[in-house]
């Protein structure tokens, strides 16, 4: 019995502590971006710290930064990002830019993980009163866990599902890796980077 009362209550901390989050759109469009740089008649205008809650955990744990960029082809030329038109930092290192796929398989929620909750399927509720002797009986029992079990982990993959299928959207709506950004454009990306800074970045035309 008091196996089961330290399990429950020991998922039940877990559950306040480690719930599924939602996902906030990023939206490149609409971010106000600060930090700029210039290359001959590109423009380049980016921003760092964008993920919340289990993203952002995910980022910093992995090292990964995801960076909203916004670049914009004042010159009478094409050019494709990632091919004659590459991201490096300050010092001219190219920066390599990680697939979508592999981005959002390194940072998305793990849904599975929340089936740990079933553990508390078996879980029952008890009442207890004191019998005309002084001793305390039980009197009655609810399985309280055939809910609270399933309901946890049932909501948390739910929240957590709908979360990574935005999360996944979004990446590959603002995709900008092989795309060609035209002669007076303006491109919109969101990139993921390994890295555990927020270093300057700038274009580089090959």
């Amino acid at each position: 019995m008091k196996l089961i009362k330290y399990l429950c209550l020991s998922v039940v901390v877990l559950s306040l502590t480690n719930c599924a989050s939602g996902y906030k759109m990023i939206n490149p469009k609409a971010i106000n971006y600060i930090s700029q740089n210039e290359n001959e008649d590109l423009k380049l205008e980016y921003k760092y710290d964008l993920l919340a809650k289990k993203y952002k955990k995910k980022e910093e744990k992995r090292e990964i930064k995801v960076v909203a960029v916004k670049i914009t082809n004042n010159s009478n030329e094409d050019y494709v990002f990632g091919k004659d038109l590459k991201l490096t930092y300050e010092n001219g290192n190219v920066i390599y830019i990680m697939q979508n796929d592999e981005l959002f398989t390194t940072l998305k929620q793990s849904t599975a993980s929340y089936l740990f909750y079933l553990l508390l399927t078996p879980v029952n509720l008890y009442t207890t009163e004191t019998n005309s002797n002084g001793f305390e009986e039980e009197t009655s029992s609810f399985p309280i866990g055939l809910i609270l079990g399933p309901g946890i982990a049932g909501g948390n993959m739910i929240t957590a599902g709908s979360a990574n299928k935005k999360f996944k959207q979004e990446l590959l709506d603002y995709n900008i890796n092989g795309s060609t950004i035209k002669s007076g454009e303006t491109k919109y990306g969101l990139i993921g980077i390994r890295s555990n800074s927020y270093d300057a970045l700038k274009l580089k035309i090959d």
